[in-house]
C-alpha cells in the first residue's frame, strides 16, 4: 500500500519525516489505537479511526487495539466541560467484550493484537503512580484547551482527570508503539505518550489524528453522550434510516471519512440529486456491516415508504389485549410502545398533525382506538419514520 494512502485523510501528523522513513524502509510498525469501553456501542465516529487502523493492518503492520478497561473507570476528559460518571469494573468488562465483537466487524481478528491497560496499571503501586506524575507540571496540563476553559470558568477539575493523559501516554511506553492514531481531540494525550517515550530514550511514536465526524445533528461531534450517532450494532434499517436523516451539507463528510471517497469522486456525486446521493451513501454505509442484498433491500423499502408514501412491510406490532390499558386511547397506546419519550411528545405530534391512523390525520390524542367489526389491525404513523401496527 502506498505511503500516500496510509497518510491520507489525516488531520495532523506529528513525526511525519521519521514515519515516512520507517515505512519506506519496510519496517513492520506497531500501530496503536485505544478505546475506552465507557458504553456498550462503538459508533461511526470510531469507524473513522478503525478504517485507518485497518489500512495499516492491510499494509502488513501490527494493529494494536488497546482496550482501556482501566482508564474507562476514570473517564477521558477530552472535549468535556464536566467530570465523567464513574463506571464499575463489571460495567467496563461487559462493555469491553461487546467492543471486541464490534471491532472485528472491521479489523481482521487473526491479525489484531488486543491488549488491556489493566494488565499493567492494576500492578502499579502508589509510588509508581506518584513517580509518573513527576513527568508533567500543572502548567503543562493547563495548556490543554478543555482544562484551560474549565479552570478559567471555575469549573472543578479532579486530580484523577489530570492523570488521564499520563495514563494514556504510559500505554504507549508499555506497548512500544511506533504510531498512535486517534481523533483530533486526542492530540494532547497522544503527544504525552510521545514525550514519555522520549524521556526514557525510546524511539518516539508518530502521532496521526483523524478528523472528528459530525453527528446526525450536523453540529456536534458524533458521540454516544449526545445521542447523535450511528452504532456498529444498529440494525440495517437503523443505519440506513439514520444516514438518510443527515443534512445535505453533512453527508459529504461521511462520504469522505467513512467511505474514503477522494475529492474528485465527491465532486461527481454532487452533480446528482442530493436525495439520490444520500441514498447511495446510506446503502454503502449499510453494506459495511450487512450483505449488499440487505442494504439494497433497505434502500428499496425506504423509497417505497418515504418517497411513495406507502406502508412498510415490517414494523413494530402490538396487541391491544396484551397492553392491559384502563383506557384504550391513542395517547395511552402510543405511550405503552416505548417509541416516544413522553406523553407530552405524543401530544405535540398530534397538535402538529404528524400522527395518522390508517393514513387519516388524528386531531385528538385522547381518541379511543376501536376496531371495526371485521377489522383486525390498524397502522399508526408518527412523523416520517415511526410506523406501528396495532392488532386486536
Amino acid at each position: 500500500m502506498e505511503i500516500n494512502t496510509l497518510l491520507s485523510g489525516t488531520e495532523t501528523i506529528i513525526g511525519k519525516e521519521e514515519l515516512v522513513e520507517k515505512i519506506t524502509s519496510g519496517a513492520k510498525l506497531k500501530v496503536k489505537f485505544g478505546v475506552d469501553p465507557t458504553r456498550p456501542d462503538l459508533t461511526f465516529g470510531h469507524l473513522v479511526v478503525f478504517n485507518k487502523l485497518k489500512q495499516f493492518q492491510d499494509a502488513g503492520h501490527d494493529a494494536i487495539l488497546l482496550i482501556g478497561d482501566y482508564t474507562a473507570r476514570i473517564g477521558d476528559p477530552s472535549g468535556r466541560s464536566d467530570l465523567r460518571p464513574e463506571l464499575t469494573a463489571s460495567e467496563v468488562e461487559e462493555n469491553a467484550e461487546t467492543y471486541l465483537d464490534q471491532a472485528f466487524k472491521v479489523l481482521d481478528e487473526s491479525k489484531t493484537i488486543v491488549r488491556r491497560n489493566s494488565e499493567w496499571f492494576s500492578k502499579m503501586t502508589f509510588a509508581d503512580a506518584l513517580n509518573l506524575t513527576r513527568k508533567m507540571t500543572v502548567a503543562q496540563m493547563l495548556e490543554r484547551d478543555d482544562f484551560s476553559k474549565r479552570f478559567k470558568s471555575n469549573q472543578p477539575i479532579s486530580m484523577v482527570e489530570f492523570m488521564y493523559p499520563l495514563i494514556q501516554g504510559y500505554d504507549s511506553v508499555i506497548l512500544e508503539s511506533d504510531i498512535e492514531i486517534g481523533g483530533s481531540d486526542q492530540l494532547f494525550n497522544m503527544l504525552v505518550g510521545r514525550n514519555l517515550q522520549k524521556d526514557i530514550g525510546m524511539n518516539t511514536q508518530a502521532v496521526l489524528t483523524m478528523p472528528l465526524l459530525v453527528g446526525l445533528d450536523g453540529v456536534r461531534k458524533m458521540s454516544k453522550s449526545y445521542d447523535n450517532y450511528i452504532a456498529f450494532n444498529d440494525s440495517a434499517k437503523d443505519i440506513f434510516g439514520k444516514a438518510m436523516s443527515l443534512s445535505d451539507e453533512a453527508m459529504w463528510e461521511y462520504f469522505q471519512l467513512l467511505l474514503n471517497y477522494p475529492d474528485t469522486q465527491i465532486e461527481e456525486m454532487k452533480q446528482i440529486h442530493p436525495m439520490d446521493a444520500k441514498k447511495a451513501l446510506a446503502e454503502s454505509l449499510t453494506s459495511l456491516f450487512f450483505e449488499d442484498s440487505i442494504a439494497k433491500r433497505e434502500r428499496e423499502e425506504f423509497s417505497k415508504v418515504f418517497s411513495k408514501g406507502k406502508v412498510p412491510e415490517e414494523m413494530p406490532t402490538f396487541s391491544l389485549s396484551s397492553l392491559s390499558l384502563e383506557k384504550v386511547s391513542l395517547l395511552n397506546v402510543l405511550a405503552s410502545t416505548d417509541k416516544f419519550g413522553s406523553k407530552g411528545e405524543i401530544r405535540r405530534l398530534v397538535k402538529q398533525g404528524a400522527i395518522k391512523l390508517d393514513n387519516v390525520r388524528v386531531d385528538d390524542p385522547e381518541m379511543a382506538l376501536d376496531f371495526e367489526p371485521k377489522q383486525n389491525e390498524m397502522v399508526i404513523k408518527a412523523g416520517k419514520k415511526i410506523f406501528i401496527r396495532i392488532e386486536r
